[in-house]
């Protein structure tokens, strides 16, 4: 649990890095890699809380 909590973590950490480049450089494959690292961090944790409600229930 810990271990996915840290992953979900570093990888927003990561997103906001490279739009902080996209915002000093201008450069848009920087938005573009924030967004696909925004959007997969988003669907893992999605996933994590969806195993979470699904063990509470059963």
């Amino acid at each position: 649990m810990l271990l996915f909590r840290w992953a979900i973590f570093f990888l927003l950490l990561a997103a906001g890095v490279m739009f902080a480049f996209y915002a000093g450089t201008g450069r848009p494959h920087y938005r573009r890699w924030g967004l696909l690292t925004l959007k997969w961090t988003i669907l893992a944790a999605l996933g994590f809380f969806a195993v979470l409600i699904l063990e509470r229930i059963a």
